[in-house]
């Protein structure tokens, strides 16, 4: 292992070349998501390409030489995309990110330090692995590219070296309803009370039915592929109950065409805690009332009802708020005015939106489900 100790440097030019690597990072895994929808679309393509020659251009104008000739080889692959000399896979995003990853934490080192170790002769075989996928060798390009996410991510799991039934084995479903199978027949029964409730409250609005099926199955598949870091019972509660309190308020405020008033704003906020207080009594869905009440708070503290900001919001309710919004992205809603998106289309301006309002962490996880889930046609 070696160590890097750069020039000197004023303490703003480097968060400058940070604030630029984050908003590059955040473009490119936009412009990622939109290659999966459309891996034959030239200008993403070059965009793509662009940010990597930035960030590697930033990089030699300080001097931060450890990382050019990575950054150096997957611009070179990405100069191949966008000439059409070899086609996108999955598996060039998970290069392109996980190769942005550690820039990014090259360069968080020396803000932090004044100095980043770095493997030279890890570098070199990344370095290597990337070099062999040229437009030759076009029937290779899977397995190579396999091979070089590998050095960075050993436990990735992709490529054709895996057996079929294994990976399809080990890969999320897409549920038929959103009720956890691992759980106690007491907490099944709870449930399955609360999506009965759920689905006789979906008929309050002609422009609810399904809705709570809909939102519990995307998040709890988005939770399976991250590992199910959210209790699925608590976040399945959570997912048929949120919008409970919405079903009390008036018909005529729900089916309003023009735009609401304050008051009506505020009344319509109000939901929160009318659907959050129907858990408040039941102790062991507590962290389902948590779900609840935070669902509609943004990573900013701009959200509702407390304005908490994204280190005291849960992670069940930063998930939540995504799913939500895609739902009511793609389905018909009482107000003409506000766009219906088609599924691609909600996908990608969730991600343009992302910023202040969503979890990165839980975007990128939301965009990985539905390049799999529209990918093969699942929704």
């Amino acid at each position: 292992m070696q160590t890097f100790v750069p020039e000197e440097l004023e303490d703003d030019i480097l968060t400058d070349l940070m604030e630029e690597i984050n908003e590059l990072y955040e473009s490119s895994e936009q412009t990622l998501i939109e290659l999966e929808l459309r891996p034959e679309d030239n200008e993403l393509q070059r965009a793509l390409f662009r940010s990597i020659h930035t960030i590697k251009g930033d990089l030699g104008l300080v001097n931060f030489t450890p990382m050019i000739p990575l950054l150096q080889h997957v611009e070179d692959l990405l100069d191949f995309l966008r000439k059409g000399q070899i086609a996108y896979t999955s598996t060039m995003s998970d290069l392109v990110l996980l190769t942005m990853d550690k820039v990014k934490a090259f360069v968080e080192g020396i803000m932090r330090q004044g100095s980043a170790e770095f493997d030279e002769a890890f570098n070199a075989d990344l370095v290597d692995a990337i070099a062999q996928i040229t437009p030759d060798n076009s029937d290779e390009h899977e397995r190579l590219l396999v091979n070089a996410v590998r050095i960075l991510n050993p436990d990735f799991d992709g490529g054709e070296s895996h057996d079929e039934a294994n990976t399809a084995a080990k890969a999320p479903k897409l549920a038929t309803i959103g009720i956890p199978k691992d759980v106690s027949d007491e907490k099944k029964l709870d449930i399955l009370f609360f999506r009965d409730m759920m689905q006789s409250i979906e008929k309050r609005s002609l422009y609810w039915g399904g809705r709570g099926d809909r939102i519990a199955k995307l998040a709890m598949y988005i939770n399976d592929l991250a590992g199910n870091p959210i209790e699925e019972d608590q976040l399945a509660v959570a997912c048929y109950v949120h919008d409970f309190g919405m079903a009390f308020m008036p018909i005529k405020l729900l089916h309003k065409q023009d735009s609401l008033s304050d008051i009506e704003f505020n009344l319509m906020r109000s939901h929160v805690y009318k659907s959050s207080r129907l858990l408040e009594h039941l102790d062991q869905w507590d962290m389902a009332r948590k779900i609840v009440m935070q669902h509609h708070e943004r990573t900013d503290g701009t959200g509702y009802p407390l304005g908490l900001k994204e280190d005291d919001i849960c992670d069940g309710a930063k998930l939540l708020a995504i799913a939500d919004t895609y739902d009511a992205m793609t389905h018909s809603r009482a107000n003409a005015n506000v766009t219906q998106y088609s599924k691609k289309q909600a996908v990608i301006e969730i991600n343009k939106t992302a910023k202040g309002q969503f979890s990165m962490k839980w975007v990128r996880l939301f965009n990985q489900a539905m390049t799999t889930l529209l990918t093969k046609g699942h929704l």
